[in-house]
């Protein structure tokens, strides 16, 4: 399902209990400098992440203040976070501006701990090849480092490496539980473009041997994935950011299963076998 960018006027995208993605959570707040906005999704754990701007973000009793220093865009340094307890209430307040802020959530029954994610904890795993097309960064701010600190929610921030190609290849899903050989997860993605006006293709085959779907994507666009195999692409000379957010039913480990009709590519992609271990 592809989602038009649109101004949400600080409503969540997709909301808890979402048909066709339950298990996980977004919005998009902007503020102005001094504004605050009130996040909470019940029965969601969150992550807030500022795409630009800085913010302090006070939830459960504790204040973490100055997360976030890009200015221009999400190619402008890295990412930094919050982690916010199942349900819990978190008054995010802008104080460098202004600022656009991503809210990541997966459905989870137990409220853990809040913590702060500093640049110095980013988990980053650069993988692909120019040769291959695949040549990708991705940026784990909730990732494999956090088990045990997190119920079941993953967030990454995945970036190509030059320009044009693509990401999420060889194909693969991660819709049925059937242990351990695959993970069900819903994902939604967030994408973004450099030059804005930059676009690209999000493909989602269902079947094996079967015609899929394919939606354009521009800058801002939002893809929900259900289920099916689900590659992307960006237009020769752009660059291509996704915000990805996670959610599993039974685990927080994510077990992808590679569409057999590509899934000898694994050896052709150098350091992708690394990349898959960082999502386990």
């Amino acid at each position: 399902m592809h989602i038009a960018p649109h101004d949400n006027m600080n409503k969540p995208i997709v909301n808890v209990d979402h048909p066709l993605v339950p298990l996980v959570y977004f919005n998009i707040v902007k503020l102005e400098i001094g504004e605050s906005f009130t996040s909470i999704a019940a029965g969601y754990e969150t992550c807030i992440v500022p795409a630009i701007g800085t913010v302090d973000v006070s939830t459960a009793g504790h204040t973490f203040t100055e997360i976030g220093q890009r200015r221009v865009n999400v190619w402008d340094g890295e990412p930094e976070a919050v982690y916010v307890g199942s349900g819990q209430a978190a008054v995010i307040t802008c104080t460098h501006g202004p600022a656009e802020i991503f809210v990541a959530g997966a459905r989870f029954d137990k409220v853990l701990p809040p913590f702060a994610v500093r640049v110095s904890d980013i988990d980053p795993v650069q993988y692909g090849s120019d040769e291959t097309k695949t040549h990708r960064k991705i940026k784990h701010i909730l990732g494999q480092k956090y088990h045990g600190r997190v119920g079941r929610l993953l967030v990454s921030e995945l970036y190509t490496v030059g320009s044009g190609g693509w990401s999420g290849f060889p194909s693969h899903k991660h819709d049925t539980d059937r242990l351990p050989i695959e993970s069900r997860h819903d994902e939604a993605y967030n994408f973004r473009f450099n030059p804005p006006h930059g676009s690209g293709l999000q493909m989602l085959q269902r079947e094996e041997g079967e015609p899929g779907d394919a939606y354009h994507i521009v800058d801002g666009s939002t893809i929900l994935l259900d289920k099916g195999y689900h590659p992307c692409c960006v237009l020769p000379g752009y660059e291509m950011y996704y915000f990805t957010i996670l959610g599993g039913l039974s685990q927080r480990p994510l077990i992808q299963f590679f569409q057999p009709s590509h899934a000898n590519q694994i050896e052709t992609i150098p350091g992708i076998k690394d990349m898959i271990e960082k999502f386990k």
